[in-house]
Order: C-alpha cells, then sequence, then structure tokens
C-alpha cells in the first residue's frame, strides 16, 4: 500500500507569560490555540481487520493528543519554571504547567512532539505539528527536521 499521511485539528485555549521578554509577551496573556498534528504510515492492509485502510484510527489518535496535550494544557496557565512569583501563582491557580522553557510556539510545538511521537503505534510516526498561536502566527515542527544526528 501506498504511504500516506492524516491530519487532525485539535483547539485549546491557553495563557502564558515569556519570563524576561522585553515586551507585550512579558504579562500573563492567553490564546485560542490550533494544534495540527499530521502523521504518517501504510493504511492497515488487513481486509479483515475493522480498521482496514485507516494508518490510524481517528479516535486514537484523538486519544493520544489529548491524554497528551489537550487536557494538560487547556485553560491552563503555562509559566517558565524560575518565573516571577510562580509558588504563589500556582498555589492559587489550579491548572498550572511549570516549564523549563520559555513558553513560546517554537518551544511548545517541539514540546509537543516529543510528548507526542512515541505514544503512536508501531508503523505510524509523527510527521508535522503546526501550532496556530493567533490568525497570523504559527511554529511548525517537522520530523525530517528533527532527525538525530550521526
Amino acid at each position: 500500500m501506498a504511504v500516506l499521511r492524516i491530519t487532525k485539528e485539535f483547539k485549546f485555549e491557553c495563557a502564558h507569560a515569556l519570563t524576561g521578554y522585553n515586551g507585550k509577551c512579558s504579562h500573563i496573556h492567553g490564546h485560542s490555540y490550533t494544534l495540527r498534528v499530521t502523521v504518517r504510515g501504510e493504511p492497515i492492509g488487513d481486509l479483515n481487520n475493522p480498521k482496514y485502510g485507516m494508518i490510524i484510527d481517528f479516535n486514537d489518535l484523538k486519544k493520544i493528543i489529548n491524554d497528551n496535550i489537550v487536557d494538560k494544557f487547556d485553560h491552563a496557565l503555562v509559566l517558565r519554571r524560575d518565573a516571577p512569583m510562580v509558588e504563589e501563582i500556582s498555589k492559587n491557580y489550579g491548572n498550572t504547567v511549570l516549564t523549563d522553557f520559555q513558553p513560546t510556539s517554537e518551544n511548545l510545538v517541539a514540546y509537543f512532539a516529543a510528548l507526542i511521537k512515541d505514544e503512536l503505534p508501531l508503523g505510524v510516526e509523527l510527521y508535522s505539528l503546526k501550532l496556530v498561536e493567533t490568525a497570523t502566527a504559527s511554529a511548525r515542527w517537522y520530523a525530517e527536521d528533527n532527525k538525530p544526528k550521526e
């Protein structure tokens, strides 16, 4: 069978602040994020398999993304672990995600790729991610750009 790609889109609301940044993004603010997940593989070729013709069941992909990203980041405040007053904020606002990196779209999309790729079933590989932060701004991750150096 041919190698194909499928894409599923996810939406979540999330706030963040960029610690030490010298602009408006240093303030806590939110975005309506869209995450487009594209996986690559060969469709199941077994005629007796009810998932015949699928690379991965969209519901299975949805579960992976929801469990690892959407359920954790939706309506969360994402801050760098060393942000000012992070303990007080985390204690007083339930859904706070602390990272070891600046929570930019670029860093988040790379982090999401790391969370997803090992969760996919054998024969299905993460091809690309696109994280849309605003109508005019997005970050992309491609597997081909992130192959281990030999």
